[in-house]
């Protein structure tokens, strides 16, 4: 005799409408995604390795292999940037960057300023945008809602962005290529300016911070939390925490990979930097419970299971998931709704 079985009820249960908006939501993130890590790829195609590329590398991580974070990142003496900031809180901020670079533009720092009707006294949030941010729009509106908060707010021009684009090239191109030299300097230029401002805005009377950083500005807020204490919050969105796999495995990095394997640019010496430049390999200075990482659950470039990973490191941190992949605007509202609640 034959015998039928029938299946449990739960296989034949249709699909929810939420779990078709999950995979719809995945799909149409992953293809944005795919599309702008094509773009970045094309943009890196410019940039081309020369023949002495490797030895310039194995100097350079030789030379970073006797320094720790705090030396890294340490302000040169002499160069306080006080004097760039009037009585008054001005629009703009610049000054010249200490770190001088091949391209005149970008050794001009400049940060977009935006105060509350408390003035100096007021907490001040640093905005730090993404890698080949598309515009400044949001971050205004950002802004203004922060001043409704009762906080002051620091539009940052990360190297090779914005202002500081040398001409010819379009807007962030510079700061990741395959030149992992000029990557990793401007990263340090990044920190020692944003700990530049914020002496400036102590004298003046400030004396906590916060941090807003997306991406690369994200990554650029982790380190600086590496070497800074003074944060109310930090709160890092989809930041790129996992150096190695953003070299060596993501979609985004693939001419990248490309020109320094043709370099004989091997992972073990560029390894030799990740002390300095990746946040996975190194813990916070400031309370880490005051640090929130944000996810997106799609998100191909910063995976969550690598923003996972490193709150887990960072003991006392907090994480948001947010359905979306790596580009997106719902992060920072949910990010700045997330904060409110904590009363951060």
């Amino acid at each position: 005799m034959k015998l039928s079985v029938e299946k449990p009820a739960a296989l034949h249960r249709p699909e929810t409408p939420r779990a078709r908006a999950s995979k719809l939501g995945r799909f149409a993130a992953s293809g944005v995604d795919l599309l702008m890590c094509a773009s970045i790829n094309l943009l890196q195609s410019r940039h081309r390795l020369h023949a002495r590329s490797r030895d310039e590398m194995a100097r350079y991580v030789s030379a970073c292999e006797k320094l720790t974070a705090k030396n890294f990142y340490a302000v040169p003496n002499g160069a306080e940037i006080a004097s760039a900031i009037g009585d008054r809180p001005g629009p703009t901020i610049t000054w010249r960057s200490p770190i001088i670079t091949n391209f005149p533009a970008n050794n001009v720092a400049r940060a977009d300023f935006f105060p509350c009707p408390r003035g100096w006294n007021a907490p001040t949030v640093l905005m730090l945008h993404a890698l080949m941010s598309a515009s400044h729009i949001g971050y205004r509106r950002c802004a203004a809602r922060l001043n409704e908060l009762g906080w002051n707010a620091c539009f940052v021009h990360l190297p090779y962005h914005y202002s500081r684009v040398p001409r010819g090239y379009w807007n962030g191109e510079l700061a990741i290529t395959a030149d992992l030299i000029r990557n990793a300097e401007g990263l340090r230029q990044g920190v020692i300016e944003v700990r530049q401002l914020m002496g400036a805005l102590r004298k003046h009377g400030c004396q906590e911070f916060g941090v807003l950083g997306t991406s690369y500005g994200g990554w650029i807020g982790a380190l600086l939390a590496m070497v800074e204490r003074d944060f109310r919050f930090v709160a890092l969105m989809a930041p790129i925490v996992n150096v190695e796999h953003a070299i060596w495995e993501s979609p985004a990095a693939r001419f990248m990979r490309r020109e320094l394997r043709r370099a004989s640019i091997e992972p073990a010496l560029v390894a030799r930097h990740y002390h300095l430049s990746s946040p996975m390999h190194n813990q916070s200075l400031c309370d880490a419970d005051r640090v929130l990482f944000v996810a997106g659950e799609f998100d191909l470039i910063s995976r969550p299971t690598d923003v996972e990973k490193i709150q887990q490191k960072w003991h006392g941190s907090e994480l948001l998931r947010v359905p979306q992949g790596h580009f997106g605007y719902r992060m920072l509202r949910e990010t700045i709704a997330s904060l409110k609640a904590r009363a951060l």
